[in-house]
């Protein structure tokens, strides 16, 4: 009893991992991947006649009857039993060359589709893979026009966009499932990924090929804007860093420059120009904290900040000593970094 009661409460757990709104698949929001996901329903359906088929046989052969004896002598019975095996063969074997045909024919088509979606691509957006959170550069404008920030990509909608996907250290894979497809980023080798969403909204991502220890807390956002909200984004994150206000905000600035943050972090408009970690010019305006392992609040970058190694074993953020007052003063300065 006590088996049974274990086995349905896993079933049951099994069952409601679909319910906890991560990405899905097979909800595509854009042209791609509207085309990979119905490549995906068309194999699915004739791998599922396929089977069915083999199931049916299956059981008529176990519940047909025994033939009852015609008369006839073994060698003419073993004769036509070779003839109608023969037919049988020749016939499956036609069957599963169609198969394979329709399969790869869908296929060929689907990529094709695909490859006349790119045409001219109208923005260039680089993502670097790091042990463990994605770099995120636009520099399609020249250098006045140059935007490094981490974690989140923004878009305009209706707009096609290129992924330039490289990586720093290990092999990642790049993937969010709503915009279809899923690319490798290797060391000394750039990869792409074409795409265009053509509706508003966020979209959650995740590195998919294991990566080290904190491989799954490796996550990324996409937000998906109309274009002018998307240019309002953009100006916005160009800007330097505003000067902070009020006292405590002021020493939390001269608090986090007088420390080893500087060393690996940038913000733009101060002298910390680390390029080793992500850019903090505006991190108060996203929407999470360490590669989307906690949500941007000020319980969770304090304590990311007070004992990084507490929330990502093994990330490359080292703990620093802070006594309260100088946490709370550098607090007050990122949340001021919007």
């Amino acid at each position: 009893m006590r088996t049974g009661s274990r086995l349905s409460a896993a079933i049951l757990a099994l069952f409601l991992a679909g319910c906890t709104g991560l990405p899905a698949g097979l909800d595509p929001a854009g042209p791609a991947a509207e085309m990979i996901t119905g490549l995906f329903w068309w194999f699915t359906a004739i791998c599922t006649a396929v089977w069915a088929l083999v199931v049916l046989g299956l059981g008529a052969s176990l519940l047909r009857a025994r033939p009852a004896d015609d008369g006839a002598s073994p060698l003419d019975r073993g004769s036509a039993r070779r003839i109608s095996a023969t037919r049988v063969v020749t016939a499956l074997v036609g069957a599963t060359a169609l198969v394979l045909v329709a399969l790869t024919i869908s296929a060929f088509i689907t990529g094709r589709g695909l490859a006349q979606l790119r045409g001219e691509q109208v923005r260039t957006i680089e993502i670097t893979g790091h042990q463990w959170w994605w770099e995120v550069r636009y520099s399609d404008g020249g250098p006045a026009e140059t935007l490094a920030t981490a974690n989140e990509i923004h878009v305009p909608v209706g707009e096609a966009v290129r992924l330039s996907l490289r990586s720093n250290d290990v092999i990642h894979s790049f993937w969010i499932p709503r915009i279809g497809g899923k690319q490798d980023l290797v060391p000394g080798q750039v990869n792409h990924l074409d795409f265009t969403i053509d509706k508003p909204g966020i979209y959650r991502g995740q590195c998919a090929e294991f990566c080290g220890f904190q491989h799954a807390h490796m996550g990324l956002v996409l937000v998906a804007h109309p274009r002018d909200e998307f240019e309002r984004w953009f100006s916005s994150q160009l800007k330097p860093a505003q000067a902070p206000r009020g006292a405590e905000a002021r020493a939390g600035q001269q608090a986090f420059l007088s420390r080893s943050c500087v060393m690996c972090h940038t913000v733009r408009g101060t002298p910390a120009g680390g390029k080793i970690a992500p850019d903090l010019t505006h991190i108060a305006s996203r929407s999470g904290v360490a590669a989307n392992t906690l949500p941007m609040t000020r319980g969770a970058l304090a304590a990311w900040i007070a004992d990084p190694q507490a929330v990502k074993p093994g990330a490359h953020m080292p703990r620093t000593e802070l006594d309260s007052d100088e946490l709370n003063s550098i607090l007050a300065y990122l949340e001021q970094l919007k």
